[in-house]
Formats: C-alpha cells, sequence, structure tokens
C-alpha cells in the first residue's frame, strides 16, 4: 500500500503519574521508557512522523529534554485536555491520520501500527482501534493499544466534546455510538486481553525490565516474541499479577475541564 497520507504518531507523557511518578523516563536495559516507545513506533512501515506530546507544565521539562536529546519531535501542549494536545500537535504538524500512544507502553508492536492504519485507510473509517472500554471485547494484552483516527474526525471531537473523560482521554468521543463514526475493530485470533504489558506500577516497570532483559534488550521484536518468553517463563506473568487497570473514564481529580 502507498504512503499517500501524512500519518503522524503522536506519543502522549508526561511526568505526573499517579501510581509512579516520573514513569516515561524510567530506564529499561538503560534507556528510557519513552525511547522505547518512540524507536518502535518509529520502525513502523507506514508512520512518517513521531511526535512526543507533553504538557507545558514546568514538571514535563525533562520531557521534552530527552526529546531534543535524543532527536525526537516534542510538542507541549494542555496538560489535562489532552484531547486539545493532540489536536493541536496533529495540526502543527500538518497530519491527515493519526496514531495514538501513550508513553508506558514500551512493548508497542510497530506490526500493529500498520495494520491498525491499513484497516482504516482500505476501510474508510473514521477510526480504528485494537482496543475498545467494555462492552466491547479486550483481546490485545494490555499495552500494545494502538487507536489511528483521521484528522477531520479529530477536529470534529476536538470541537464538540465536551465531557471531561472525552478530554482527557482523547478518543472517547469517537468511539460513542451516538456520534456516528465509522469504526473498525483488529482482533487478535485468539483472547489474550488479560495479560498486563504496560507500565502504571513499581511491579509492571519489573515485569517489563525482566521481559527486555531476556530478550537481550533489544529494540526489535514483535508482540508474539513477548507472548513466548512469557509462555516459557510463566513466573514473570506473577510479577504484576495483582495490579488493577484504570477506568477509561477515570478523570486526573486536577483537571479543571468543562
Amino acid at each position: 500500500m502507498e504512503a499517500t497520507h501524512n500519518i503522524v504518531c503522536i506519543i502522549q507523557a508526561r511526568m505526573g503519574s499517579s501510581r509512579l511518578p516520573g514513569k516515561v523516563l524510567k530506564e529499561i536495559c538503560s534507556r528510557p521508557m519513552l525511547g522505547w516507545v518512540a524507536q518502535r513506533a518509529a520502525q513502523s512501515r507506514r508512520v512518517a512522523k513521531v511526535v512526543v506530546a507533553t504538557t507545558i507544565n514546568n514538571g514535563d521539562d525533562p520531557i521534552e529534554e530527552f526529546c531534543n536529546k535524543s532527536g525526537i519531535a516534542c510538542f507541549r501542549g494542555n496538560e489535562f485536555d489532552v484531547l486539545d494536545r493532540y489536536y493541536q500537535a496533529a495540526k502543527a504538524y500538518k497530519s491527515e491520520i493519526v496514531v495514538r500512544l501513550t508513553a508506558d507502553c514500551p512493548l508497542i508492536d510497530p506490526s500493529l501500527l500498520d495494520e491498525t492504519i491499513e484497516k482504516l485507510i482500505a476501510s474508510g473509517a473514521d477510526f480504528a482501534a485494537n482496543r475498545l472500554p467494555p462492552p466491547y471485547q479486550r483481546t490485545y494484552p494490555i499495552g500494545l493499544d494502538v487507536e489511528v483516527v483521521t484528522f477531520v474526525a479529530l477536529e470534529i471531537a476536538w470541537k464538540q466534546a465536551d465531557k471531561p473523560y472525552e478530554r482527557e482521554h482523547v478518543m472517547p468521543f469517537l468511539y460513542d455510538p451516538q456520534n456516528h463514526f465509522k469504526i473498525i475493530m483488529l482482533d487478535a485470533e485468539q483472547n489474550y486481553g488479560s495479560q498486563r504489558w504496560t507500565v502504571d506500577t513499581a511491579e509492571d516497570l519489573q515485569f517489563i525490565r525482566q521481559v527486555t532483559a531476556i530478550l537481550g534488550c533489544r529494540l526489535e521484536f514483535s508482540w508474539r516474541e513477548v507472548l513466548k518468553t512469557i509462555e516459557a517463563h510463566p513466573e514473570l506473568a506473577e510479577i504484576n499479577a495483582g495490579v488493577s487497570h484504570k477506568s477509561y473514564n477515570d478523570v486526573d481529580h486536577r483537571a479543571n475541564l468543562k
């Protein structure tokens, strides 16, 4: 499929995690987690540009410093209205299609970015994803989440979304059935949705560090290699088995959104 669209991957990142402050710059195999996400996203065949979208809060200065040192594009915007931050970043980089990732998913697989992008383009959809909250069923592990949206649809959401969780979590307005966007869902061939590969806690970070160490600290590997690693070392899954996942409609209590 020819690259006929300007596809920009925007990674949201901030230092102020409630459960593991500063997690996005915590090191995994001597490389900050944000570096893992950005460099793995850059392996996508379809993504033209990778951008980190952080906030104007002074506490997020280290993220911009890391990006500048690493040659990664960085955009700074609203701290809590993340939908506005995404929209402004997408507009600044003249995006036609936007891929949304979060900086706490270092095992993200570039092939899943490509697959989701290609499904969106081929179907003419407004929004494509490989996970949505209930009543939809997650089949990919937590931490492989990919959301792709056309700029046109993102702009509509930016103009019309007015609920706090829609602004902080960027995409809920787009998959609300009453808004009538065309949505494409990607599912794995089996249900791996109970597996937890994201980083919200110290236990999650320990899990990721051990998995990547077994994989030789390589930057290039597939999610299926991770799956095989965990199957071969079942003790790994016990490390963060007790961690609960946040709800999609949780909103940071510091946010003051309309």
